[in-house]
C-alpha cells in the first residue's frame, strides 16, 4: 500500500485526538499537527494498518494554522528535493535540534 493512501487516516487518528483537546480549535485559526508525520507509514493510523505495531505511538496537537502550512510546505520541498516518493527505499531520518 503506498503511504499516501495512509495519509487521510494518518490526519483522522491525529484530529481525533485534537478535537478531543479542544473541539473548537479549529475556529480559533489553529490546525492539527502531528508527529510522526501524516505522510509517512509510522504516522497515527500505523498500528491501523500494522496491528503488530503500538497504538497510539504518536503526538497531536493544535497549532497555528499558518505555521502549520509552512511546516508542511517545507516537508513536501524537502520530499521533493530528495526524490522522496515510496516504498522501503526511501527511508529518512528526523534529527530534532532544540
Amino acid at each position: 500500500m503506498r503511504v499516501w493512501l495512509r495519509g487521510s487516516a494518518n490526519r483522522r487518528e491525529a484530529v481525533q485526538v485534537c478535537t478531543a483537546l479542544d473541539p473548537n480549535y479549529g475556529s480559533k485559526g489553529l490546525e492539527c499537527d502531528e508527529y510522526p508525520f501524516a505522510s509517512t507509514y509510522e504516522g497515527s493510523a500505523q498500528s491501523i494498518y500494522e496491528p503488530s505495531k503500538p497504538k497510539n505511538n504518536f503526538s497531536a496537537l493544535a497549532i497555528n494554522g499558518g505555521e502549520n502550512t509552512a511546516g508542511g510546505t517545507q516537508l513536501a520541498t524537502y520530499y521533493a528535493d530528495n526524490r522522496i516518493i515510496d516504498g522501503p527505499n526511501d527511508e529518512f531520518y528526523v534529527v530534532i535540534i532544540p
